[in-house]
């Protein structure tokens, strides 16, 4: 049977990778991938998914769903699409979207015989205001068994961790005067923000390695004669588990209204984008998918790398079984958001990548269709965690 799923992919590899190299050509930035998104959902279309666009209040969300009519699995397969605003696909999202389309659309053609259905969803904006956020809050991925998005990198790497993720802004407002003739009549909105960065480095010393706080100031101030009377930051503040990180801003935010308190002004706290959970890998669904990237690449699987960054398939982990692991462009030491990175992608070994990538997640989805007790399993862990 899943040689079945290799011939499959075989008849759609060539549509799959002149989307791939469109969506490279012409990329898009989040929220805004409105061709991206037509390309994918039209191939999805040919071959008899039904389609819903604009879900979740996102123009460029979608869902498409395959089902047998029997009793069985539902399969969920992630889609990203978004580029990088002056570098374009620098982070392989062309790819994301493209292996995803195909492993869905390999995996719809053996269902009718094995049962269960298949969902690909089309996640926008994961680079900014990851749409999986409010998908997650909605209730997308309530009726899902399993979902999985496989991210290209400089080598294949097992699915691992990823930080949870605030992103807070700081807007001071105080009072303007003239800086040098009266400058005792006004109140320093930039005052504040720099004693908000101190006392954050402060904190620094007393938080575990995991949490990282980095920030910049997006307004400070028109003109050196005058008082700046608004003033704003913004701040990533991230940490391993959701739970510490809850902690870790409410202080960073007592440290914001001293600094109010302390130069005299008015503080308004804000998110300035949606917030990420951490990422939690169900490892039974991991080595499924290990074992059948192991049998569609060449490439050697590394251990899960050790990740500071955030990711909106955390939210997705906390509600559902779920996977992100990293497939290799054979190219080791390739930085992500970069224009060669970018260039990767559409080179012979990214066309391995979309080939070898979208059948071993094919696979894995067949695996747990048709193997009871590996559902079971992944199941049972993920009530367990």
């Amino acid at each position: 049977m899943k040689q079945l799923l290799k011939d499959e992919l075989q008849g759609i590899e060539q549509d799959l990778w002149g989307i791939c190299k469109q969506m490279y050509d012409h990329p898009e930035l989040g929220d805004q991938e409105y061709e991206s998104m037509k390309l994918l959902t039209s191939l999805l279309e040919k071959h008899s998914f039904s389609i819903e666009t604009g879900i979740v209040g996102r123009p460029t969300a979608f869902k498409a769903e395959y089902t047998s009519g029997k009793p069985g699995p539902k399969i969920a397969y992630l889609a990203e699409y978004d580029a990088l605003p002056g570098i374009g696909h620098g982070c392989g999202h062309n790819l994301i979207g493209t292996m995803s389309v195909g492993a869905g659309i390999t995996l719809s053609k053996v269902i009718e015989e094995i049962g269960g259905s298949v969902v690909v969803l089309g996640t926008p904006a994961e680079e900014t205001n990851g749409a999986k956020v409010p998908m997650n809050e909605q209730g997308v991925f309530d009726d899902m068994d399993v979902a999985m998005i496989l991210h290209p990198s400089d080598q294949s790497y097992v699915s691992g961790e990823s930080l949870a993720m605030d992103a807070i802004q700081f807007a001071y407002s105080g009072k303007a005067s003239h800086a040098a003739a009266s400058p005792e009549k006004g109140i320093n909105a930039l005052d504040s923000v720099i004693q908000l960065f101190n006392g954050i480095n402060a904190l620094r010393e007393h938080l575990p390695t995991d949490v990282r706080i980095h920030g910049v100031i997006t307004e400070g101030g028109k003109a050196a004669n005058v008082v700046p009377d608004y003033a704003v930051t913004q701040f990533y503040i991230r940490a391993k588990a959701r739970s510490y990180l809850n902690e870790v801003v409410e202080k960073v935010k007592n440290i914001a209204t001293g600094a109010a308190l302390m130069a005299g002004t008015t503080l308004e706290i804000s998110n300035y984008e949606l917030s990420y959970d951490d990422m939690i890998t169900n490892q039974s669904l991991s080595d499924a998918f290990t074992k059948n990237l192991a049998q569609t690449s060449d490439l050697p699987i590394l251990a899960a790398k050790q990740s500071y960054g955030s990711i909106d398939m955390g939210n997705v982990s906390q509600v559902v079984p779920a996977i992100h692991p990293y497939i290799g462009l054979n190219k080791p030491g390739l930085v992500a958001h970069t224009k060669q990175f970018a260039e990767q992608t559409i080179t012979e070994d990214g066309y391995k990548t979309l080939k070898s990538g979208a059948l071993a997640l094919a696979g894995t989805g067949f695996d747990i269709i048709t193997n009871k007790d590996l559902l079971e399993s992944i199941k049972s862990e993920f009530e367990t965690r």
